[in-house]
Formats: C-alpha cells, structure tokens, sequence
C-alpha cells in the first residue's frame, strides 16, 4: 500500500510521510477513525515508507521486496494484533491473532477499509464479542525481543486496542514505553475513549478523517463484490425494518422479520443481527449527542439522524440485549420464523 494508494485523507499521509522524512518517528503511535476510513490502510502506507530500499517523491516505490511483502502483509518483521475468540476455524483452546492470521491477511489484501463486523465474519467469530487477552502481549514481547529480518524497522499494529483487558496492557507497557531500537507500535481503534489511558497516553494520536461521499462511494467500489452486495443487502433490510417500526406499521414490520428468517443460512442472520446491532448502537449514540464517534458514512447520516429521532431514548438499549438473544437460539436450531417475528413485535413494542 503506497501513499498514492490512499483514498481520502491527504493531509494525514502528508504529515505521516513528513514525519519519516524527518527522522521524527513516534515510537507509539493511535490513529483514530471512523470505521471503514482507512486507518489500516495509511498505517500500512507510512510502514511501507519507512521499510522501502528506494523511496522518492514522498512514497514508497512498490516494487522492492520489502514494498511487495508489505502489500501483502506477510513482511517479516511487521505484526499484526486483533480481537478473537474461540470459533470454527481454530482449533486452539486459547486463540490468538496467530490462530487466525491466514483470513486477517485474506481480508486485509482484499479490502484494507473493511469493518470490525467483516473481520468476525472472515474469521468465524459472527456470533462473539473478540478480544485481546494476555496471550498477546506476551507473543509481542517474544517477537520483537528478536532481531529485525530486514533490518529496517520492526511494527505491530494492534487494531481495535480498545478490546484489550487491562492485563495485555500491564504486560505491554513497559515495551511501549521503552521499545527496541526501530521499533514502532501502531494502534488502530474506532473508540479512542475506551482504550486504556496507560496506552492511550504514552501514543502520539492522529485523527484520520472520515470519508467524504465521493470518498466511500471509490472505496465501495473497490471492495469485493461480494462484500458490497451483503453489506447493501443488510443496509436495506435493515432500514425497512426501522422504517416500519418508526413509522408504526406492524404488518410492514413483520414482513422485514420474515426476510430475516429467509436469509439464506444460519451464517447470514447472525451476521445480520451482529450489523443491526451496530446499526443500533449508531442510533445510540446519535441520540447521546456523540454523532462523531458514530461511525456514520455521510451518505448514511440523514436516514440515522431521522431513525435517532423517531425512536424513544430506550429503544436501542432495550433491542440490542433482544437481538444478542436471538443470535444465542440461533446456534439452538430454533425456529428462525418465529424468532425473528418475536424480535420485531419486541422493538416495535420498545419505541
């Protein structure tokens, strides 16, 4: 990923490649976004930049071994940290990102702008909350203890750190406070707030904008067809079911329970109610007078904003524990019908 690769967000791979041609190299480093703006993606740029045999014009040249590994996340001497679970595509007892490297690195090629939701799909924990345990950290102390492969710059990018316990963070810190020589922590989280202020406060944080219209309209188009199709598919669902309960009409209401139930596997309506959840929490906060942490793509704005204020302010509170519900008697192999239409008679109650 070159910085030219960037869609949106100048000024931020600007100042990141100015900051590696100055030598002024933050040790630690939180980038913080909206989800799906490309936090990932400009981390991945500014490593690239520093690790590349031949740099000119303010970016990598994209050709160098170090470049093509980069690109494809398999660079030795960088290291990936993100939230898991136990799940079906791990045997391990106590999984960690290493259990499920093959699919980060899949996604990550494929879409560099996915969301958190996309990441629990491609590794098989839809229906789980993921987290960073201890486990962790002490992999990252062994790995970077070792000696650089490349002998440029060794990096973990930790993504979504606002999972991590309190423990990793105890275990991480003094490492964070003190690196190796070229040794660059980079965390990526969508909740600045929620990371723990002992790491949160020894990073040097950079905002990273959210995606203007046109902006996520390219981004949209670069992801995987697939992707964009459940992701609109889920979108639409989703709105004609708030759309009937905020508007009051229950048969309309019912329908949208029905095409849950009619998704096409247990797979899907639980992804489906892990997106609705999130929609939900978006509403939230809307609501909470906290539009900015929304996570909200703008050409989604208007149909929230109208969502937050034609909902009560328990409506999401009393929903999402209803919808985790359902994705618990999913995995019973009861009735989806009956499940679903439960759940709609239960927000439309809620409003």
């Amino acid at each position: 990923m070159r910085f030219a690769d960037i869609i949106g967000n100048r000024s931020v791979a600007k100042a990141l490649a100015s900051m590696a041609d100055s030598g002024r190299v933050a040790h630690a480093m939180l980038l913080y976004e909206n989800e799906g703006s490309g936090a990932l993606a400009l981390a991945m740029a500014y490593l690239q930049y520093l690790n590349c045999a031949n740099p000119s014009g303010g970016d990598s040249c994209g050709e160098c071994p170090s470049c093509r590994q980069m690109s494809k996340f398999i660079h030795p001497d960088v290291h990936f940290v993100f939230p898991v679970n136990t799940g079906p595509k791990s045997s391990d007892a106590k999984p960690t990102s290493e259990s499920y490297m093959k699919y980060w690195r899949e996604l990550a090629v494929a879409d560099p702008y996915f969301m958190e939701a996309d990441l629990q799909k491609a590794i098989g924990i839809e229906s789980k909350n993921g987290l960073i345990a201890v486990a962790e950290a002490k992999n990252i102390i062994t790995k970077l203890s070792l000696a650089s492969v490349t002998d440029g710059y060794k990096a973990v990018v930790f993504y979504l750190p606002e999972k991590m316990n309190q423990e990793t963070a105890n275990r991480l810190l003094k490492m964070v406070e003190e690196p190796p020589e070229k040794t660059l922590f980079l965390f990526i989280t969508h909740a600045p707030e929620k990371v723990l202020q002992t790491i949160f406060s020894r990073c040097q944080s950079i905002r990273v904008l959210p995606l203007t219209k046109e902006e996520a309209a390219l981004v949209k188009a670069q992801k995987p067809q697939s992707d964009r199709d459940e992701y609109d598919g889920f979108m639409d669902l989703f709105a004609d079911l708030m759309n009937a309960v905020v508007e009051r009409n229950l048969m309309a209401a019912l329908e949208s329970g029905e095409a849950m139930a009619a998704l096409e596997s247990r797979e899907k309506q639980k992804a489906f109610c892990i997106f609705a959840s999130e929609c939900l929490r978006k509403i939230f906060l809307i609501q909470q007078n906290l539009p900015q942490i929304a996570d909200i793509q703008q050409e989604e704005q208007e149909f929230y904003q109208k969502m937050a204020a034609g909902c009560g302010r328990k409506f999401c509170s009393r929903s999402i524990p209803n919808i985790e519900k359902v994705v618990a008697m999913i995995d019973r192999n009861v009735n989806a019908k009956m499940l679903f239409c439960d759940l709609v008679n239960r927000m439309f109650l809620s409003v």
